[in-house]
């Protein structure tokens, strides 16, 4: 029996992600989308079983770049391409089927390394082997390369992001009673949930309208008030945004216009990133015949990108370093006020033990 599945538009809002790389966007969803609708209605593959097929078809694409002739290239070109499409359906059949584990992210992650690393190997070693030029054995290193960089260094970034959000929310926290820890927000989960806020003065705005925060585990969590939902007469807390990205911003005023331009059409800004480079490799280089050439521009433009996030990192720790000194300024203002409040109750009460009445009211 078929599975009830939702309509194909339900399907693109529960598996497709608010932001993804161009290429997935424009030129796999359109595709991975239905094809995941069919599979969890008329089948029972499993999400770990796309992920197999994938790698799969990713070692095919190995073994057709290994040829070395441009006719293999092609059909090597077309298989990664089916290879990626599977890549992606994986954890859209998850999302939607509910089928997600820890084991299954593993397995996509580690399987997606070796594909990369077999078929630069496989298109630099069959194109070494048929013109005898040293510069694809170096191309074949600098892929790799390249592939373990673009992850693991978006792997670190991610982590020293998710600490800072950590150490602001510790430091909040330490301020506030515990009903009033929902008071915080990062900006830059705001825009992303309100990405027509692409004007600076337009931050304050998308700061009250989006209900948007962050969960222990740094993961964004939506909490749109609905339709019907009456309204009460009772406010909530005013929120705390928090902005990390203040300084970048204020640098590169066009970015945000950019940023939520792009957003608007699910493509985070992160142009050329490891799919990209990816493609351009294994897929753009084999079409037209110039591996040597696209994968030197890919690469340059791979780093270009990675410098430059790294660079908005640089930018974002001094934001949170100022971030960390106001919280404790307004700590120790906080603080003064406490002791000045209790010296004058202190003061009064000896005024009352010496005339039995207070001096004032």
């Amino acid at each position: 029996m078929p599975r009830d599945i939702p309509p194909l538009s339900d399907v693109r809002r529960l598996t497709q992600k608010k932001r993804d790389a161009w290429w997935t966007v424009l030129l796999v969803d359109p595709v991975a989308t239905p094809l995941v609708r069919l599979t969890a209605r008329w089948t029972r593959i499993t999400p770990n079983q796309i992920t197999w097929g994938a790698l799969i078809l990713g070692l095919g694409a190995a073994g057709c770049f290994a040829m070395g002739d441009w006719r293999w290239l092609i059909a090597g070109a077309v298989i990664y391409h089916l290879s990626f499409i599977l890549d992606c359906m994986d954890g859209k059949v998850a999302r939607l089927t509910g089928q997600g584990s820890v084991f299954g992210a593993w397995l996509d992650y580690i399987f997606d390394r070796v594909r990369v690393m077999a078929c630069a190997v496989a298109l630099m070693g069959g194109q070494y082997h048929r013109t005898g030029d040293i510069w694809y054995v170096w191309l074949a290193v600098a892929v790799v390369f390249l592939d373990g960089l673009r992850y693991l260094n978006a792997l670190e970034i991610f982590k020293t992001r998710h600490n800072m959000r950590k150490k602001i929310k510790a430091h909040v926290r330490a301020a506030r009673r515990a009903q009033n820890e929902q008071s915080l927000a990062f900006m830059e989960d705001l825009l992303r949930a309100n990405p027509s806020a692409d004007i600076e003065q337009d931050l304050t705005g998308a700061a009250a309208d989006a209900q948007t925060g962050v969960d222990e585990d740094g993961d964004v969590v939506e909490a749109r008030r609905e339709a019907d939902e009456p309204e009460t007469s009772e406010q909530a807390p005013k929120r705390q945004v928090v902005d990390l990205h203040q300084e970048f911003r204020s640098r590169f005023p066009t970015y945000l216009r950019l940023r939520s331009f792009l957003l608007r059409h699910r493509i985070r800004t992160h142009l050329i990133s490891g799919i990209e480079f990816q493609m351009a490799v294994f897929i753009v280089g084999p079409l037209i015949d110039q591996v040597i050439g696209t994968t030197i521009v890919a690469g340059a433009l791979l780093l270009v990108f990675e410098l430059a996030i790294v660079y908005k990192l640089l930018l974002s720790t001094r934001d949170f370093g100022r971030t960390l000194e106001t919280f404790e300024r307004e700590a120790a203002q906080r603080q003064e006020a406490l002791e000045a409040q209790e010296a004058q109750e202190a003061h009064e009460a000896q005024e009352v033990r010496k005339d039995g009445v207070p001096t004032a009211v």
